[in-house]
């Protein structure tokens, strides 16, 4: 389990999938719109945030940093990246934007 899932279970026993969703087939209920299309993975940051109950500028603050991540490698998409990424995204902080200690930690 990730930092970004909740810890209940989802239950996919309340509501059938339509055949005709393929593109929300094997998601979990929190990743999919109530019209059965899959949600945005910015989106689904924020609900998971919301769960708990984080502050609004904590929910921006960790939502920018993920598109900051996810744009400086040509908006791949996250699941599909590792460490290698996130150390080439924080060097490229450090090194490049010269940020804080302070600011590579947030990020």
């Amino acid at each position: 389990m990730n930092r970004f899932t909740t810890s209940a279970p989802a239950d996919h026993t309340s509501a059938a999938t339509p055949a005709s969703s393929p593109p929300s087939e094997g998601l979990e209920a929190s990743q999919v719109s109530p019209a059965g299309t899959p949600r945005r993975l910015l989106d689904r940051v924020r609900d998971a945030i919301r769960v708990r109950h984080y502050s609004i500028r904590t929910e921006d603050t960790y939502v920018d940093w993920a598109r900051r991540f996810i744009l400086f490698h040509g908006k791949r998409h996250p699941e599909s990246m590792g460490a290698a990424e996130v150390e080439a995204f924080l060097t490229h902080l450090a090194t490049e934007r010269g940020v804080a200690a302070a600011t590579q930690n947030q990020a």
